[in-house]
């Protein structure tokens, strides 16, 4: 029981990492359990078969929230699906033996790409144009087969492909991704049932993972927004690194010093990473910051501007200022009204009146004229 309840929670610790970063499922779970002893084909079939509910819970979550691209989901599932049923039947093919370290191998390499992609800026330069189907399609089938051979790698082979491309959004490649992968875990699963036999799954373990898995998932799906995966990714990365380097120094028959140092450097190497993921951080968010304050600044300064109507609101007073000047063309009309002919009019009556008081003063008859 106890152990059960340790892979429960490896299984919701391991889902809250995939779910936040798009990788890393089968990646930490596998790891896991080769180190609890678990034979690698029977591991990663227990994984897969697990990850069919795991992956559905995560997809409808994703979809919910927004984070998935259909048009990816359908270029990536069925070549990826293709990958897993052929990488699953190989693996079932492979003594216990042989495939520890080529499984451990797998799963070294693909967390030290985590540790070279995540110490670097991703790359978001080019989000919104289209990724080609001829991109998509070898990409699933390659990552399809590295998953079930690997025991997980299909997150950690498409995530950072599509990331590295630069024209999605890292919270829509990672929904994408993680739906897509419904579909390869089947195959996978199908795969594995075909090479193994039903007795290659083990229920408990599978059982698990599974219930750790559904509770993280919707959890992990409102995660992708606010956890930098910068950081999450050159983290798991040091982690895969360093657990499966324990399988590949046995397999090596690796003793005396060579042990220690070898764990020092790989050590050292997983602080190097994280310390240039922060930094690779900082830098994106500091030019994320500049570009938005450059992209703002135009509406900021213009806010004022548009204040000044409602100050030039008395200068519109000044036309009803100018209503008087308006009256003198008014008062010059009585000016223009007055007919020319009309003064001399006055000036005849107005002398023939004095005429008449000088006739009537002189002679005392009033002339009439």
């Amino acid at each position: 029981m106890r152990k059960l309840l340790v892979l429960a929670l490896v299984g919701l610790v391991a889902q809250l990492i995939d779910g936040s970063l798009g990788m890393a499922y089968g990646l930490t779970s596998s790891t896991l359990l080769l180190v609890a002893g678990v034979a690698p084909a029977a591991a990663s079939a227990s994984v897969h078969l697990a990850e069919i509910g795991t992956t559905l819970a995560a997809g409808f979550a994703h979809w919910r929230f927004g984070n998935v691209d259909w048009r990816v989901v359908t270029r990536i599932a069925l070549p990826g699906a293709i990958g897993a049923f052929a990488g699953a039947t190989l693996l079932s093919s492979i003594s216990t033996k042989a495939a520890a370290p080529w499984m451990a191998g797998i799963l070294f390499t693909l967390g030290a790409y985590l540790l070279v992609r995540f110490a670097r800026p991703l790359r978001t330069d080019r989000v919104g144009s289209r990724l080609r189907g001829r991109f998509l399609g070898p990409l699933g089938l390659v990552a399809g087969f590295v998953d079930a051979t690997g025991g997980g790698g299909w997150g950690p082979v498409a995530t950072p492909a599509l990331l590295v491309s630069g024209r999605m959004e890292p919270r829509k490649v990672i929904g994408s991704v993680d739906t897509a992968e419904f579909v390869v875990a089947g195959a996978a699963s199908v795969g594995f049932l075909i090479g193994l036999g039903s007795e290659g799954f083990l229920l408990p373990t599978v059982a698990a993972l599974l219930i750790g898995g559904l509770i993280a998932a919707p959890l992990a799906a409102w995660l992708v927004r606010i956890v930098p995966a910068q950081l999450l990714g050159a983290a798991v990365g040091g982690v895969i690194v360093l657990t499966n380097a324990r399988t590949l120094i046995r397999s090596a028959e690796l003793d005396g010093p060579v042990r220690p140092v070898t764990y020092a450097l790989l050590a050292a190497g997983w602080l190097a990473a994280l310390v240039l993921a922060v930094r690779a951080l900082r830098r994106t968010r500091r030019a994320r910051a500049e570009a938005a304050e450059a992209a703002g600044a135009p509406p900021a300064v213009a806010v004022p501007a548009v204040a000044v109507p409602a100050v030039a609101v008395p200068a519109a007073a000044v036309p009803a200022v100018a209503v008087p000047a308006a009256a003198v063309p008014a008062v010059a009309v009585p000016a223009v009204a007055v007919p020319a002919a009309s003064a001399p009019a006055e000036v005849p009556v107005v002398a023939s009146a004095a005429a008449v008081a000088a006739d009537l003063a002189a002679t005392g008859t009033p002339t009439t004229r």
